[in-house]
């Protein structure tokens, strides 16, 4: 049996075929280069048409895709939101896969998540979280969201947006900033990080290793193990930041895992246990004993294998 995956990412879409058990057999990825509206759907299905050929000179058949999209997907109605996408508001994605695969493919099922939900359910597929059935699945990149499982079920709400953990509430008064992003992720996503860089900065502080003008998430970690003030603050704001969040996720949900991952983790995963003790601090103190802290094991692939476990898993609940 194969399994087709895809990975709808900012900038480029991943796909691969996998055995049942989570192996990859074929992988590979083409960029978007800014493609939006139907060209992004176009090359989607170009991709899909890509693995049903592959599987077939393997001598197997594509039963199923599992597509993995960065934004809120409406399962009632297969349409998907995908702010880094033009045209992509309402964008009925499955329906145009189906379309451009035809005829002969029509028996072809394609499944649609968010990639927070991907991330966590390759991690109970193959990674850390494999029997794990209470976890979460944090992740940190230019935004932040969480895929939730709760008693085996993922979480997902009356429109399927929950997970948005971006827009938690973490600190007062609230200020206008918050409107685009929420508070969480204006200051503790990749994109906070560089900003508040940006402002400590323009306020007077001085950094030998950090340049405003071109600055990226990896910089500031670079800089950080250079101990410049600045990297400083931002990395011990973003903990404080990382660990508040986390405490609410386990004294709300009462997870056995958080998994940490993202582009930031990454360069973040040496702080886990200071963000555990931060969360310490502020979670419900059973709960928080009760919880493992931990980096992704599948790293970048993580949402792609996740994709892949939707296409094994037309059922999952």
């Amino acid at each position: 049996m194969i399994i087709a995956g895809i990975d709808l990412g900012a900038t480029k879409i991943a796909f691969a075929l996998f055995t049942k058990g989570g192996e990859i057999i074929f992988q590979e990825k083409i960029f978007l280069n800014g493609a939006s509206g139907k060209i992004a759907g176009e090359l989607l299905t170009i991709v899909a048409k890509v693995l049903i050929k592959k599987a077939g000179e393997l001598g197997e058949q594509v039963e199923s895709i599992g597509l993995s999209i960065p934004g809120i997907v409406y399962k009632n109605t297969g349409t998907v939101w995908v702010p880094n996408i033009a045209g992509w508001e309402d964008f009925p994605v499955v329906e145009q896969i189906k379309k451009g695969l035809g005829t002969k493919n029509s028996s072809v099922y394609v499944k649609i998540e968010s990639d927070r939900v991907c991330h966590l359910l390759g991690e109970h597929w193959v990674g850390k979280a494999k029997g794990v059935d209470n976890s979460i699945f944090i992740t940190v990149g230019t935004g932040i969201g969480a895929g939730i499982m709760t008693n085996g079920r993922i979480i997902r709400g009356v429109n399927d947006i929950s997970g948005a953990i971006g827009w938690m509430a973490l600190t007062a008064p609230y200020e206008n900033k918050y409107d685009e992003r929420g508070c969480f992720e204006t200051h503790a996503s990749g994109y906070g990080l560089v900003k508040m860089v940006k402002e400590l900065i323009a306020s007077g502080i001085p950094s030998k290793y950090l340049n405003k003008e071109r600055l990226s998430g990896e910089d500031i970690f670079g800089a950080y193990s250079m101990r410049d003030p600045v990297a400083v603050e931002v990395i011990k704001n973003a903990i404080q930041y990382w660990g508040m969040a986390s405490a609410n996720l386990v004294s709300l949900l009462n997870p056995e895992m958080i998994i940490f991952g993202g582009g930031i983790f990454g360069p973040a995963i040496k702080f886990i246990p200071n963000i555990y003790e931060e969360a310490k601090k502020w979670a419900q103190p059973i709960s928080i004993q009760n919880v493992k802290f931990t980096d992704s094991q599948l790293g970048v692939d993580t949402g792609l294998i996740g994709a892949g476990y939707l296409a094994l898993n037309n059922d999952y609940k």
